[in-house]
């Protein structure tokens, strides 16, 4: 492979006794020759070293509500300006990016997107945040933190969206400069993590222990339930037992519709009582902030106080109907706090939706 501006070394690999190069960044462990590239297909071995070949390039901008993410409790209401890049280290039979996710072709990928041109739009838009997100930010780590590095230097805060499939030593480096996460916890088997996403289960726990913690990042989980495969009232039970045993209670945690795309057309879509019985299993054992997502359920997309049960944000899909909370962000019932990132007022963005050229004019 030819190094251009868009390739650039890394630091997580290592020389193995056969010659071949091991990438170090995720715990599929790529051990490869030179010119192979890893599965994520946008790591490779290039003159003895791991290199990253998507520096600078995304797949598309769009500014989004911060709720889409899905982030209930950080700065609610605000705009995030969401990119991704190609490549994916999971094999997740379910992809609903996977056109982006499983892109071979990196020469589509925009090529005007340095780090510092990236926080001037975000600046420019009145984003509070950007998120790296549509595919996971660990396959493109080093231009995720000068992202992030950059937006810092202008007020901006670093949202991961991550399936949380990362080595230890890059995670540390990779969430000194994330102020928020969320983390995709897709189902809670090793069955269903090795035949659906090509992974395994407890790499993502050590990961939401090491973020609860090890930093101050903020962070929510996803479970994306799919009929016949993680929905069992089993493995919720055993799901959110876990997380308030491990993380506490004060975790948010959205349950959200499947719908049949890439690899899994035979499933149905998953039925707004499933969410429904899971979201209410989460609380009956202990998970404060428990929301559905994907179906359209304002009970589920509200907050509620964790004491007193008072509603503080109520949601009708991404649109805020109603805000309560007080400038401290208390309950104004029982004073009880409401756990997250707020602020005296929340954001006004709304549900809109705004696809950005990134080398125009704004």
């Amino acid at each position: 492979m030819k190094a251009d501006s868009f390739t650039v070394p890394t630091n997580y690999w290592h020389v193995l006794d056969d010659g071949r190069i091991q990438c170090d960044m995720c715990p599929r462990a790529c051990k490869l020759k030179d010119g192979q590239r890893g599965m994520c297909f946008v790591r490779a071995c290039e003159d003895n070293q791991i290199v990253l070949t998507s520096y600078g390039r995304s797949s598309g901008f769009c500014v989004d509500p911060i709720e889409k993410k899905p982030l209930n409790h950080f700065l609610p209401g605000t705009s995030v300006l969401s990119f991704g890049t190609a490549g994916c280290n999971l094999a997740c039979k379910f992809c609903q990016n996977w056109d982006i996710s499983k892109s071979r072709e990196i020469d589509t990928l925009a090529d005007s997107a340095s780090p510092e041109r990236l926080a001037e739009v975000a600046q420019r838009l009145g984003c509070r945040s950007i998120a790296f997100t549509y595919n996971d930010p660990v396959v493109f780590h080093e231009y995720a933190i000068d992202v992030a590095q950059a937006c810092h230097e202008r007020d901006i805060k670093a949202v991961a969206v991550t399936a949380g499939y990362v080595c230890k030593e890059p995670r540390v480096e990779f969430y000194r400069y994330m102020d928020a996460a969320n983390v995709d916890l897709k189902g809670f088997t090793e069955r269903f993590y090795k035949y659906i996403t090509g992974g395994h289960l407890d790499a993502v726990l050590d990961t939401l222990c090491y973020l609860k913690h090890e930093t101050d990042v903020w962070f929510e989980i996803t479970n994306l339930m799919i009929p016949g495969e993680n929905d069992s009232v089993e493995e919720t039970e055993a799901m959110t037992r876990w997380i308030v045993e491990h993380l506490g209670p004060d975790v948010p945690v959205h349950f959200t519709a499947f719908h049949p795309d890439w690899k899994m057309l035979d499933k149905p879509h998953t039925p707004a009582s499933t969410l429904t019985q899971a979201r209410e299993i989460a609380i009956k054992n202990g998970i404060h902030y428990a929301y559905t997502g994907n179906v359209h359920d304002t009970r589920g997309g509200t907050t509620h106080c964790s004491h007193c049960g008072t509603k503080l944000i109520v949601r009708d899909w991404y649109i805020m109907k109603e805000w309560h909370l007080t400038a401290h962000g208390e309950c104004p019932e029982c004073g009880t706090p409401c756990h997250g990132l707020f602020e005296d007022l929340p954001g006004n963005w709304g549900a809109r939706r705004m696809p950005v050229t990134i080398h125009a004019a704004i």
